[in-house]
């Protein structure tokens, strides 16, 4: 009888997870070490495009996201004061990429891929580290506190300060400083109707969007100096910075606790790695390929990785070839979108913001630009479509 391959998945975020459901299917036996005493992932909700929902549909997971989201691309650009700079209209959204767009809690999105997972595939409270990567006449081999793991492939999903990276390419620089800080909320607004928004001030946004459980999804940025944190606690930065901006602003401020509020400075990798693998190790999303969320696109790739890595399996060269040239060029253009922003010059602001307005009047659909070639990527394997969306996808699949 064939040994069966055994893959060990380094991080236990939506993108190992991923992983290491998309290898399961695919016939391999997967651990996933996590070293968080729980799946509870940090942080907020996730948008998730066409591009990783056709991806998750590969794992049979697509369409339980698209039923569990709440917000299906209705919404706009505004400014503090409340002006509308542009709309986005779900269905020609849908329409241009083959589906929607949508927002869900992370939580939501872990649970799911978590249940398609035996729970002994599954250990918490595991602090794993890499031991050797192997190469192709030795398997790579996994240190935990309660002995060393060998493995066919490693999966290093251990994020944006991935130790596995620096174990991979310690000459490389690592991340970057990118220029701003966020903040997150996830809470109840008792009374609130409203509509999908990102509002864009000087040197400072903001985004509102209501869930389907009925709590609200707030998040905001602005330009700072990396490491700084409020003199008294991170709620009356917020009221500092936003209190005065347009209503449902001031409502999800009152509602929020200094509890309820995330903080964290953004980095990014602004060199490319010369390679998302070494040996019979493969990273994975923010450890491969850290962007800022200006595109919403971080988890998503991740996803769009996973699935991939899952079809290359032990050809590792293949999988960076499909994956480094695609990653590399989104998050390029998702540092772009954070220059224009959160741009602190007013003339600037002030020209950028009569283009966007102009843009959306005469012809919307010039905004939907920006994500050709990124939300209308189809997963090199089938299924690529579920089906909700079979008749919008259908055409050839590949990598880009």
């Amino acid at each position: 009888m064939a040994q069966s391959r055994r893959a060990v998945v380094i991080g236990g975020g939506i993108g190992g997870l991923t992983a290491a459901v998309a290898l399961r299917d695919s016939g391999w036996d997967v651990t996933v070490l996590e070293r968080a005493q729980s799946l509870e992932p940090v942080g907020a909700a996730i948008s998730l495009a066409p591009n990783s929902l056709r991806a998750l549909d590969v794992i049979g997971v697509g369409d339980e996201i698209r039923d569990l989201a709440a917000w299906q691309g209705d919404g706009g650009l505004r400014t503090p004061s409340g002006r509308w700079l542009s709309h986005t209209d779900a269905d020609a959204v849908a329409a241009r990429f083959g589906g929607p767009l949508v927002l869900l809690h992370r939580a939501t999105l872990v649970n799911s891929l978590a249940a398609r997972l035996p729970s002994e595939a599954v250990r918490t409270g595991v602090a794993a580290s890499l031991a050797d990567p192997g190469d192709t006449g030795r398997r790579a081999r996994v240190s935990t506190p309660d002995g060393d793991l060998e493995a066919d492939l490693v999966v290093a999903a251990d994020g944006i300060r991935s130790d596995v990276r620096r174990a991979l390419f310690p000459h490389h620089p690592g991340t970057v400083y990118s220029g701003f800080t966020t903040w997150r909320v996830v809470i109840p607004v008792p009374g609130a109707r409203f509509a999908s928004h990102e509002t864009w001030g000087r040197g400072r946004i903001w985004g509102s969007h209501p869930l389907k459980d009925g709590r609200v999804y707030a998040y905001a940025a602005a330009v700072t100096p990396a490491g700084e944190h409020a003199p008294d606690d991170e709620k009356a930065e917020l009221l500092r910075r936003y209190g005065d901006w347009h209503d449902p602003i001031p409502a999800i401020l009152a509602a929020a606790g200094p509890e309820d509020v995330l903080r964290h400075d953004v980095h990014h990798i602004a060199d490319p790695l010369p390679a998302y693998h070494r040996g019979r190790v493969a990273l994975i999303g923010d450890a491969a390929h850290a962007m800022p969320p200006t595109l919403g696109q971080g988890g998503n790739q991740a996803i769009e990785d996973a699935v991939v890595l899952a079809h290359h399996g032990t050809d590792l060269s293949g999988y960076t070839a499909a994956r480094l040239p695609r990653t590399a060029a989104v998050a390029r253009q998702a540092v772009r979108i954070g220059r224009l922003n959160m741009m602190t010059g007013r003339a600037g602001i002030a020209v950028r913001n009569t283009a966007l307005a102009t843009v959306s009047k005469v012809a919307p659909l010039l905004f939907l630009r920006g994500f050709e070639g990124i939300a209308d990527w189809r997963p090199p394997q089938a299924p690529y479509a579920a089906g909700k969306t079979r008749q919008a996808t259908a055409g050839p699949v590949g990598d880009s």
